[in-house]
């Protein structure tokens, strides 16, 4: 039997994170308050508008080594964690396509050239495919008339985010996890209730102040603005999530069921939640079109903007605080803009944390996990 059975956590936050814990321990006996200040739909989660891509080699071009170990380690345990979901949720690993306009082809070469070195240097990324005219119409039929040329990514996958969250509510329910919605309440009051052995943070932006509060270092929280455009496009058949490389805007499709794709890219150093901009809508729109004629004729079922959770470096951390007298405090954070990616990795991380105090797995991944012995009384905000 696991050593959190018959314990009793409360998590604050039911984002990705916060339910994905939830589940975790109350699989494996423990008693689980999850507390959210929004909605059950998790409406105030940048989980909800995510396009769910888990693209390590990708995502090696402009992230750390270690989160890249991350996401090698997390994509099967997406599959496992899928499969023992009471509902069906869409996961597909057909690799990712990676496409440029020809004025665009010296940023191609550059970034081709550092997926190649980083594949060379960590033999568990399978080497990126450089595609000619007619692999890529092999491969991707309905994009070879405009591209002659590109990248594939074999691997890589993505997921439905929305199904994600929703199935992962519906075991909340089955599993008897006391959900209270529409409730605000700071980890601090629950942690001087002493009714709980450990209090788990997982508020993204939300812990700003209680990251600040109980850091062991200065990383200060902050929200990095992202807008996501959902299309109905059913002249388009994509087959994977595929980028377009462009100096301007980068963008990301990921297709989803029902001929749904999720179009994004703009990172914004703003914790502005206003909607999104005429700019914003204007440059993702083109660059959609420019990559498959069909999407003139799509319907935009949704714009909409969030800010992702970010540390000073970027990089995600676990910061666990364990109390003499009181009830243990753990925050997870800072997951950035790989949380559908990495988030696999972080809970397992933070189970073995929770059930031994130390975490095989995040030395092994390279997961910041600061710990301190807290001997003084917490105090009750208010």
């Amino acid at each position: 039997m696991s050593k959190l059975a018959d314990s009793k956590y409360a998590i604050v936050g039911a984002g990705l994170m916060g339910r994905m814990l939830a589940v975790a321990l109350a699989k494996r006996g423990a008693r689980v308050d999850l507390f959210e200040k929004g909605h059950s739909d998790a409406d105030l989660s940048p989980a909800r508008i995510a396009a769910a891509m888990l693209a390590p080699l990708a995502e090696s071009a402009i992230t750390e080594e270690n989160v890249v170990r991350m996401g090698i380690y997390s994509l099967p345990r997406w599959k496992e964690i899928i499969a023992n979901l009471a509902t069906p949720v869409y996961f597909q690993q057909n690799g990712t396509l990676i496409l440029w306009h020809r004025q665009d082809a010296g940023d191609a070469d550059r970034f081709t050239a550092h997926l190649q070195k980083n594949s060379r240097n960590n033999k568990q990324l399978s080497p990126p495919q450089k595609l000619d005219s007619q692999s890529l119409r092999e491969i991707e039929p309905s994009v070879a008339d405009r591209f002659h040329q590109g990248l594939y990514l074999p691997n890589e996958g993505q997921l439905d985010n929305r199904q994600l969250l929703d199935a992962l509510l519906k075991e909340l329910e089955l599993l008897k996890v006391t959900c209270h919605w529409n409730t605000s309440t700071e980890p601090d009051q629950l942690r001087a209730s002493n009714n709980y052995k450990w209090v788990v943070d997982c508020r993204g932006l939300g812990a700003k102040q209680a990251w600040q509060e109980n850091h062991l270092h200065p990383n200060p929280l902050r929200g990095v603005r992202g807008e996501v455009v959902r299309l109905y496009a059913p002249e388009v058949n994509l087959q994977r999530p595929t980028r377009l490389i462009h100096p301007r805007y980068p963008i990301y499709i990921a297709p989803k069921e029902n001929h749904i794709y999720v179009v994004g890219a703009t990172e914004i150093e703003s914790e502005d939640l206003s909607e999104v901009s005429v700019r914003s809508a204007m440059e993702l729109l083109s660059a959609v079109y420019t990559v498959h004629s069909g999407f003139a004729e799509a319907r935009i079922l949704e714009m909409a903007t969030q800010c992702r959770p970010t540390l000073k470096d970027n990089l995600p951390e676990i910061q666990y605080i364990k109390h003499t007298r009181q009830s243990g405090l753990m925050l997870i954070n800072g997951l950035y803009r790989h949380g559908f990616m990495i988030s696999p990795a972080i809970l397992d991380c933070a189970l073995e944390l929770l059930e031994a105090g130390s975490s095989k797995i995040a030395m092994e991944l390279g997961l910041r996990v600061n710990q301190k012995l807290d001997t003084q009384e917490v105090p009750v905000c208010v």
